[in-house]
């Protein structure tokens, strides 16, 4: 299984908020932003954080992707 931030760069980008905004404004961490841009696990509660942010649903945040036919 592999989770993708895909859908959270996108959903930034539509709602017109920064990088810069989410770690001057709002107190994100660079170091979650740098987790998520090499796709490192990052908490449910920084995902809750982030869905009130936005105001958007998790699938707005994270993607599943099952890759297990991918170990064959």
């Amino acid at each position: 299984m592999m989770i993708n931030y895909d859908p959270f760069w996108q959903t930034l980008k539509n709602k017109n908020v920064t990088t810069y905004a989410l770690i001057n404004k709002f107190n994100i961490s660079n170091g979650t932003l740098y987790r998520m841009r090499k796709g490192l696990p990052i908490t449910t509660n920084t995902i809750d954080q982030f869905c009130k942010i936005l105001n958007c649903s998790v699938e707005d945040i994270i993607l599943y992707i099952d890759d297990s036919n991918f170990l064959l």
